[in-house]
């Protein structure tokens, strides 16, 4: 799924027509790697179906969250009211976020150009946001019914518990790669963690990379009504770390 991060700007006809070109060329590069998957996994062994993965997203070492699974599980956390105080309101269409006075929030849609491979060296510390309704990912890929997924929550859960090791079929090796371009830029990632969380009537995974040079987390959150928020944030001073991110996540709308 490309993603190119931009400051807001109330949209248009036009802009519209380039987000629905962008999501089907992403769609017809995605079928063409899945029909060359399907060759491979049918008459290929599971090593070679895996090599060929690697060679079209990248292997752990290169990717280490390809391999990785969510190691804790977060239920409740604590609010810190003297952080939230000091938060300043943003309001886009579909998302309504708080984050601290020195950050800039982005406005992302769905387009050609994927933010990772092109960073903004301008912002130091920078959240990027993104809103889609309920069934988003269902009805973008119906066919991932078939396997049991039936919700936004469900695709996302898929996602973020494949892993390159475990690529034996069609079905785990399109989770493999939806986790390879599902996640941004996280730093060097060695520190690199994956939580998983519910709390306040919001669930979901966040991947985050804590440094001296800087911290980055990658929050996918799913809300009540099963609606996907996506929020990056790279914090060059490494100023947040995840109980405050999870107290951000608190007043996500």
């Amino acid at each position: 799924m490309a993603l190119n991060f931009k400051r807001f700007t109330p949209l248009h006809p036009k802009s519209l027509s380039l987000v629905g070109r962008g999501v089907t060329g992403f769609i017809f590069r995605l079928i063409c790697l899945l029909f060359a998957l399907a060759f491979v996994a049918r008459f290929g062994a599971k090593e070679m179906l895996r090599l060929y993965i690697e060679a079209g997203v990248g292997n752990c070492q290169k990717i280490p969250i390809l391999c990785m699974s969510a190691q804790d599980e977060i239920s409740n956390i604590t609010i810190d009211q003297e952080f939230l105080s000091g938060l300043l309101p943003y309001n886009f269409p579909g998302i309504e976020i708080s984050l601290p006075k020195n950050f800039t929030a982005v406005k992302e849609e769905i387009t050609k150009a994927y933010y990772k491979k092109k960073k903004n060296v301008h912002n130091e510390a920078i959240a990027y946001l993104l809103y889609k309704e309920p069934d988003f990912f269902i009805n973008l890929f119906p066919k991932v019914k078939k396997q049991g997924i039936n919700d936004n929550y469900g695709f996302v859960a898929a996602v973020m518990s494949a892993r390159l090791e475990e690529a034996r079929n069609l079905t785990s090796a399109f989770f493999v790669i939806m986790k390879g371009v599902f996640t941004p830029d996280l730093g060097g990632q060695d520190n690199l963690k994956m939580v998983k969380f519910a709390f306040s009537g919001k669930r979901g995974f966040i991947n985050y990379n804590l440094s001296s040079t800087g911290s980055w987390f990658d929050c996918n959150i799913l809300g009540q009504d099963d609606g996907f928020f996506k929020i990056y944030i790279k914090d060059a001073s490494a100023g947040l770390d995840l109980e405050k991110v999870l107290n951000i996540i608190t007043t996500l709308k």
